[in-house]
């Protein structure tokens, strides 16, 4: 994770890392998790945020890109495998791992900057003890299990349902 050690991900999993005492593997790639297929049909492996083998957890962290049009990311102009532009194909990305996590077994945490201390932007603002707070209220399971795939607040997407 080199070039995303500065960034509100890999602060986000370091959080984790120190509420799981466990370092978690990251952009960890299982071979169910698949992309479309592209010209030659091959279909690379999509990665996940951060998984802990240890906890059977996968967690994404969801930045703004995730939820709204933004065309810098989007790129609308240009279609990918998928044939669709980058934010279309994330958003089908996003439900395939909201949907095939769960059926391996594993539980999956999605978070979002509102979940923590971040500005109108979506940047965190990086209040540890804050963040921590809020960090192990997320992680803990119990009844906000189902917030790990909800995403009916997100406009175009469905609710996936509760996890586990």
């Amino acid at each position: 994770m080199a070039a995303r050690d500065g960034s509100d991900e890999a602060y986000v999993v370091g959080l984790c890392d120190r509420i799981l005492e466990e370092s978690a593997l990251t952009q960890h790639r299982f071979d169910w998790l698949r992309g479309d297929a592209g010209a030659g049909g091959r279909r690379v492996r999509l990665p996940v945020d951060a998984y802990w083998p240890g906890h059977g957890l996968v967690v994404e962290y969801r930045e703004l890109q995730h939820d709204r049009p933004m065309p810098h990311f989007d790129k609308p102009d240009r279609l990918t495998v998928s044939g669709v532009h980058r934010g279309e194909q994330r958003a089908l990305y996003d439900a395939r791992r909201d949907e095939q996590v769960p059926a391996h077994g594993l539980r999956l945490v999605v978070v979002r900057p509102a979940d923590l201390d971040a500005d109108g932007r979506g940047r965190l603002r990086r209040d540890e003890e804050a963040d921590l707070a809020a960090l192990r209220r997320i992680l803990a399971p119990g009844p906000d299990e189902d917030r790990a795939t909800d995403t009916s607040h997100v406009p175009g997407r469905t609710t996936a349902g509760p996890v586990g």
